[in-house]
Order: C-alpha cells, then sequence, then structure tokens
C-alpha cells in the first residue's frame, strides 16, 4: 500500500471512530504549513465528512495568516465547518507577548509553554488528526499512527483488531474502552519524508505558504526556538516580532523583580541575546534559575 492510500485508510478509520463515539466528525488541524495542506487534500480525498480548526498562536507570520484564512474561506464556500480558535490562558484571552511574563522565562526547546497554552488546547473531547512526521524530530520517532491524549495505542495491535474483528460488541467495547471521550489523535502522514510531502505537494499542484518561496522550511511562529539559527533570518524579515519579544522579556523582568525574584539581567535585550544563544554575553542565567508560578 503506498504512502497516500495508507494515509487515507488511516484517515477513514480515525472519522469511523469518530462519529461512532464522538457523535461529531474527525477534525483536521491546520497550522498553515505544507503538512497541513497535504492533510487537507488527503482528507478531501478521503471522501469523509470533517472539520478543519486552527489554533491562532498569535506570533505567526503575516503570511502564514493570511493563507490560513484564505484556505478556510475556500473550505467554507464548500460547506465544511472552520474554526480559528483564539488562544486562552486561565479563562482570559492571551497572546505570546502577555504569555511570556505571566511565565516568567522565555520558551525554549526544554519548556515550551507556549505550545501547550497556545496550539495544544483546542479541540477538547474530540478525535484530531494532526500533521506529525516521524521525520521532523528524534523525539517524533517515538509518536504512534493513533494515539490518545497522554498515551499511545499499539498500532498494529490497534489496526488488527479493529480491521479483523467480527463480533461487532467485542468492537463497540474495545473502542469506548480505548477512547472513553478524552481527545484522540490520529497522524495519517506519520510515515512520511520531507521529500514525499514535497513530490505530493509538486504533482498535485497544492498551493501552500509563500514564505516557502521566500526560503523558508518551516511555517510555524516567529522566533520558535526549535528553528535555531534559522531564527535570525526570522526576525531580520519580521523586525516588528523582534520587539514585541524584547519588550515582553522587559515585562518579565519587571514581574519578576517585583515578585522579589532574582535576576542578573538588565534588559530585554540582554534577555533577547541570551534567548538566542549569544555566547558572549556577559551574566547569563541558567533555566535553572527560573521558578515558575
Amino acid at each position: 500500500m503506498d504512502l497516500e492510500q495508507k494515509a487515507i485508510e488511516r484517515i477513514r478509520l480515525a472519522s469511523d471512530l469518530s462519529l461512532k463515539h464522538y457523535g461529531k466528525p474527525l477534525v483536521c488541524t491546520y497550522s498553515g504549513g505544507k503538512d497541513s495542506d497535504v492533510m487537507l487534500e488527503l482528507f478531501r480525498r478521503s471522501g469523509i465528512p470533517f472539520e478543519a480548526h486552527n489554533s491562532h498562536t498569535t506570533a505567526d507570520a503575516p503570511q502564514t495568516v493570511r493563507h490560513i484564512r484564505k484556505v478556510f474561506k475556500s473550505l467554507e464556500e464548500k460547506g465544511i465547518k472552520c474554526e480559528i480558535e483564539m488562544p486562552k490562558y486561565k479563562g482570559e484571552h492571551i497572546t505570546m507577548w502577555k504569555l511570556i511574563p505571566l511565565k516568567l522565562m522565555p520558551p525554549t526547546i526544554i519548556s515550551r509553554y507556549c505550545c501547550a497554552v497556545l496550539k495544544e488546547t483546542g479541540c477538547p473531547n474530540r478525535y484530531i488528526a494532526t500533521g506529525v512526521r516521524w521525520a521532523e524530530s528524534q523525539k517524533r520517532q517515538s509518536r504512534s499512527e493513533f494515539e490518545k491524549l497522554g498515551s499511545s495505542i499499539k498500532t498494529k495491535e490497534f489496526f488488527s483488531t479493529v480491521m479483523l474483528m467480527n463480533d461487532n460488541d467485542a468492537k463497540r467495547r474495545m473502542t469506548e474502552h480505548c477512547m472513553q471521550q478524552k481527545k484522540m489523535v490520529v497522524n495519517p502522514i506519520i510515515d512520511w519524508k520531507n521529500s514525499d510531502i514535497w513530490e505530493f505537494v509538486n504533482s498535485e499542484h497544492i498551493e501552500t505558504c509563500e514564505l516557502y518561496k521566500c526560503g523558508y522550511d518551516r511555517v510555524g511562529c516567529i522566533g520558535c526556538p526549535i528553528a535555531g539559527s534559522k531564527r535570525y533570518k526570522e526576525f531580520a524579515d519580521f523586525p516588528k516580532y523582534k520587539q514585541s519579544y524584547i519588550r515582553a522579556f522587559e515585562r518579565m523582568l519587571d514581574v519578576r523583580k517585583e515578585k522579589g525574584l532574582e535576576t542578573q539581567w538588565e534588559t530585554g535585550e540582554d534577555v533577547f541575546r541570551w534567548w538566542m544563544n549569544d555566547d558572549n554575553l556577559d551574566g547569563q542565567m541558567e533555566l535553572s534559575d527560573f521558578i515558575e508560578y
């Protein structure tokens, strides 16, 4: 079975379980990146009913936001329900720039609180599909095709049980036990490589975010620590985002001082340079120096 057909089979299976046990269509989560665009095309080809959902991070590039809105407008014209969810934290609307002072520390690879708050809280008690792929990182190689929030399902056993079990009663008990109305996740393109993604995009003439034509190989939050040194290009292209981070770091330092917490930094610029891994800055702090409240 080729990659496309395998992905569609995963989508169809997740759709069946979503309709039966949640009573709602499968949700295609959409970030505006190339993987998301491939996912949408696979969803269309699967023939299932579905919804599309985007978690607005408040730190995406303008081009990404425009692409998301354009794609969602096209989907809505076809009768597909779409939602752009604005983030909340402790019941209040939040942005990346307000979140940093509340967390009293910059977001880092080790402490990605921004993802937890701005991206991962949407679609509670729903069955969702994501564009997670093993090729993206070593950490993601431990992910599974089918997952339950907080734990993963052994895919081979899951497929053989669901697809081959003839006793409807037993099948119903098994799936209900697995799901229990918690968030469930299917990762249809988990085994696709980067080359597979671009080959599909090009062969099927899929429109992607214009940032890919500007030298970007990823579309996500501007300044995401996962991007490493590529952040220098991001901040050169989007200087207003750099200033927004610096102002957020300044407010973070103010709050730390108000709380009587030690800091060796004087300005938001100091924090920004540390955050960008400038080894020449005197008086740097370790991540262990931070306390989250």
